[in-house]
């Protein structure tokens, strides 16, 4: 018989992730591709409307990879991040955002720790949101979550961006998938997990929320890219 995994994904270890921060390996945590990924999020946003007077929400921001560039760019205290892990929280704020010199920019009380979607305690009226690798590691069931409780704090109009590993109806939903580049195989039943459009379609079911096409963004592991507009 075959042992079930202890945990969703392996960011639900956090023994794991507070051994690896130690180690000094949070970038590595959180997937590497620190610069190349970290720029990326926030030229792609800057492209199709990110301003630096708005509201943004970075979901699931871990240890603030692309959440430095974001603060950069944005006006002071305009970012909000949440995570899953309080300890990449803490060395992003306090490695990463300091070693900038961009904490003044920052108040520690916009970053959330939190697992279940609950953004309420960051106050209402996001401009827009993203969440990069997020979902590419939860389930549809997840999804839904989060779009239900993010539309409770996004304005309406406000856009959300998420990530994920597409599989097309070319190929079988239920057998393994390998997306170059990056060479990531992804499974309908676990962590990394893949998608078909209809599954993105079936969570916004009876959400204010439009949904736009999934798009290429020369992400370097293949992962695509959908965007959520607020009714």
């Amino acid at each position: 018989m075959t042992k079930e995994p202890a945990h969703i994904n392996h960011y639900y270890d956090r023994a794991r992730i507070t051994r690896l921060i130690n180690e000094g390996h949070h970038r590595n945590t959180v997937g590497g591709l620190w610069d190349e990924l970290g720029l990326m999020q926030v030229e792609y946003l800057k492209a199709r409307g990110l301003q630096p007077q708005m509201r943004f929400l970075d979901i699931g921001c871990g240890c603030l990879r692309g959440g430095v560039h974001f603060v950069r760019y944005l006006n002071a205290g305009q970012y909000y991040g949440s995570d899953l892990s309080q300890d990449l929280l803490d060395v992003g704020y306090d490695v990463e955002l300091a070693g900038l010199g961009l904490t003044e920019k920052l108040p520690r009380a916009n970053l959330l720790c939190s697992g279940d979607f609950d953004f309420s305690p960051l106050g209402a009226g996001f401009d827009m949101a993203l969440a990069l690798s997020v979902f590419t590691h939860l389930t549809q069931n997840h999804l839904r979550l989060c779009l239900d409780r993010l539309a409770d704090v996004m304005t309406p109009g406000g856009t959300f961006f998420m990530t994920l590993f597409h599989c097309p109806d070319s190929h079988p939903w239920r057998d393994p998938m390998t997306h170059t580049p990056g060479n990531i195989v992804t499974q309908p039943d676990r962590d990394p997990f893949h998608y078909r459009r209809f599954h993105l379609e079936q969570a916004i079911e009876g959400l204010p929320w439009r949904m736009g096409p999934i798009e290429d963004w020369n992400h370097p592991r293949d992962q695509k890219i959908c965007a959520f507009t607020r009714l």
